[in-house]
């Protein structure tokens, strides 16, 4: 029974990472990275989300769902999490994987995010995530997604962003009022984390 676990678990892995490189190999420019992002990034990435404020939270990019479980086990129950991604793989991997009635899978792009939030019922997103490589996005989609992610986010709300490349921080800065920086040097690669705040109204 105990090897069997241990194959399974093993399988489980592989499968994940398997279509994760698949994904990374068909679309290079869209994924940030040939790795998933580390435990570490995880948990440094979500610490500053308040959670018993957030009912709707919002990721661009996620893969094979890493950051998923991790933001389901600390949604409200009465919470939702909507994924967002342009490729059918990660889309259909994540929609087999993860039974949560609180998960929301979506083909699309992360700049209709208002019109995504609005067909799940809601007016705004309290948080949104994401880990897409803004500065090898086509031109003119990266400041786009930026836009339009500051509209759907609520005042008090966040947008999180992780990158290998500080230039994430220039699609934020015309929007966002105030931007912290993080650096997690124990992910592969080391990445640059920033929260970009959208300071409730005077």
């Amino acid at each position: 029974m105990e090897r069997r676990s241990v194959k399974q678990k093993a399988a489980r892995l592989f499968g994940q990472w398997g279509v994760f490189f698949k994904g990374f190999l068909e679309h290079p420019k869209m994924v940030g990275s040939i790795i998933p992002s580390s435990r570490f990034t995880i948990s440094k990435m979500l610490s500053r989300v308040k959670w018993d404020e957030c009912k709707v939270f919002v990721e661009y990019g996620p893969g094979v769902g890493t950051f998923c479980q991790p933001v389901l086990d600390r949604l409200p129950r009465d919470g939702q999490l909507i994924v967002i991604d342009t490729n059918p793989l990660y889309i259909d991997y994540l929609k087999k994987h993860f039974r949560d009635s609180r998960f929301s899978a979506v083909l699309g792009s992360a700049a209709d995010v208002e019109e995504i939030v609005r067909a799940h019922g809601h007016q705004n997103a309290d948080y949104v995530l994401s880990g897409l490589p803004f500065s090898t996005l086509p031109k003119g989609v990266g400041p786009a997604i930026a836009a339009a992610t500051y509209r759907v986010i609520r005042p008090g709300g966040a947008f999180l962003v992780y990158q290998f490349s500080a230039k994430a921080r220039d699609f934020m800065a015309p929007h966002f009022e105030r931007i912290d920086n993080g650096f997690e040097p124990l992910n592969v690669l080391p990445c640059q984390l920033f929260w970009g705040w959208k300071e409730p109204a005077a």
